[in-house]
């Protein structure tokens, strides 16, 4: 991997003016800017338990880079139950676990991972580059938790769970938005996603997109390579020379 070129020029100009470039940056959360600890698990299972009956094997599933809509499908539907009763039922067990997540979900039990604020600051300094969220949680579900460390401010816009259940179809939505509110068509070779997940990398890989894969989740830095991340680092402290210089 050494020797890449993250980001690639392209011709037409900047509408950046003389800042250079413009860069997209995608940001997962779990796993990539924040650990929420073992609390997340439990909110989700009593979600499904009030509105289904039952919460499946919740326990037992792999929850990283999955989305939220996606999860209780999978989960409800491995409990037997059906596909189409399952569908309809998602924004009542989307309510129910935000309201849970906005109520218990406790700081103390969450950890901030290393050099986030850091970088985030550094890269929102610079007019040609973008931040945004490119996450598997319904929205609001970011926003809390995102909130206890106030990283909210770093990001105006995203792709999120509520947008698509399959993770692969948040980049076009994640582009378009970045289009809406910056005014500039972002290619794949000017965007980046960052996350700490296989789901990540493929999620990267079914758009052209490049992806540094952080492994500060679950996923270990050998896998996350063999899977065909672009960069992998063991935290965004090793990724201060692949990110745009402050």
């Amino acid at each position: 991997m050494a020797g890449l070129t993250l980001f690639s020029a392209r011709s037409g100009g900047s509408p950046m003016g003389s800042s250079g470039l413009p860069r997209l940056l995608l940001w997962d959360i779990d796993g990539t800017m924040v650990n929420c600890g073992p609390q997340v698990r439990p909110l989700f299972a009593a979600a499904l338990a009030d509105v289904f009956g039952t919460a499946g094997e919740v326990y037992g599933a792999d929850f990283a880079g999955r989305t939220d809509p996606s999860l209780v499908v999978e989960l409800m539907t491995g409990a037997g139950l059906p596909h189409d009763e399952v569908v309809p039922r998602i924004p009542e067990v989307r309510d129910r676990y935000l309201d849970r997540l906005e109520a218990a979900l406790d700081r103390g039990q969450m950890r901030l991972l290393p050099a986030v604020v850091e970088t985030l600051e550094r890269l929102a300094a610079r007019p040609d580059v973008t931040l945004a969220l490119l996450t598997g949680n319904w929205e609001r579900g970011a926003r809390i938790k995102l909130a206890h460390f106030d990283l909210n401010r770093f990001f105006p816009f995203g792709a999120f769970g509520c947008d698509a259940h399959d993770r692969n179809e948040l980049p076009p939505v994640a582009l378009a938005r970045a289009m809406q509110s910056t005014g500039w068509k972002f290619l794949p070779e000017e965007t980046l996603i960052i996350g700490d997940s296989l789901l990540d990398v493929a999620c990267g890989q079914a758009h052209d997109i490049p992806v540094l894969a952080v492994a500060t989740g679950r996923t270990p830095a050998e896998a996350l390579e063999r899977a065909g991340a672009h960069w992998v680092v063991p935290d965004l402290h090793a990724a201060a020379d692949l990110l745009p210089a402050g």
